[in-house]
């Protein structure tokens, strides 16, 4: 391992490493002055499944991390507007943005209209979804009407509908262009496609990133914290920057899920390192 991914993943660590964990990182922060950067990191709601949300809303705090897509556990589909409001309102007053919601599935009209009117509610601009293919025309339509976009999300060599985003790709090429792709980098590696030129061939269609790292390169899911696995991260961050890419990248951590903390914190100093070392 070079000196200067040392350096990275050291940087990641800062403030957790120095002191003493106990459940949680004790002191997982952001160093002050860091250098702000175009690429914004959000934090993918599946993350915080085993985890209650108000400490959810406390680890964001903690990274500093200002964006997050909730997912369902933590509102339901099914809610009305007074719990969304009580939702909203949780992540907000401790400035928190909500920018998205999913991974949703929609499998029936019913269920399109049910994921559109939550976006609507909670007053966001984005849905990460998997729509079956045969409601696409569907989909674009509600999109048309409401102007929300979607991010169909690849789910890697499991998924029959999107295993990678090529198959998003062939889906939604000649659908309205507000219907994109939610790049999850681990599962799109898994598929065998390469997440850099995924990027570099889909640029403006691509509308969320779940970023994560894999320990090896195969079908079977191995994830590993962002930056110690074999995923080309800091060719990732170039070309995303090269594209002027102005969406989310969403940490999706998916290790240790009853005590993401350390790996949340390590993830996000990495990024944060690579873009920084870029300049």
């Amino acid at each position: 391992m070079s000196t200067r991914r040392k350096f990275f993943q050291t940087a990641g660590m800062l403030g957790v490493g120095a002191l003493p964990l106990s459940g949680h990182a004790a002191a997982a922060f952001v160093p002050t002055g860091a250098v702000p950067t175009a690429l914004q990191l959000g934090i993918a709601g599946y993350t915080f499944l085993h985890v209650p949300i108000d400490q959810g809303i406390a680890m964001m705090k903690r990274v500093g991390i200002e964006a997050f897509s909730i997912k369902d556990f933590y509102l339901p589909l099914d809610s009305d507007a007074a719990k969304v409001r009580e939702v909203v309102g949780l992540f907000a007053a401790a400035g928190i943005r909500i920018y998205g919601a999913g991974v949703i599935y929609m499998k029936t009209p019913s269920e399109v209209d049910r994921a559109f009117a939550y976006a609507k509610l909670l007053g966001i601009e984005l849905i990460i979804g998997v729509p079956n293919p045969e409601l696409l025309g569907y989909v674009e339509q509600k999109v048309k009407e409401t102007g929300i976009r979607v991010a169909v999300h690849n789910h890697g060599p499991e998924d029959k509908l999107y295993p990678s985003p090529v198959d998003v790709w062939e889906h939604v090429k000649g659908l309205d262009e507000r219907i994109g792709l939610c790049l999850d980098i681990g599962h799109a590696a898994r598929a065998g496609a390469d997440p850099v030129k995924a990027v570099r061939d889909y640029g403006a269609r691509i509308f969320d990133l779940h970023i994560k790292d894999l320990a090896v390169l195969s079908r079977d899911y191995h994830p590993a914290v962002l930056g110690r696995g074999v995923l080309d991260i800091p060719g990732l961050l170039r070309v995303l920057k090269g594209r002027r890419y102005s969406g989310y990248c969403s940490i999706e951590f998916e290790m240790d899920m009853t005590d993401p903390l350390p790996g949340i914190a390590e993830s996000a100093g990495y990024f944060r390192g690579v873009l920084n070392g870029e300049g």
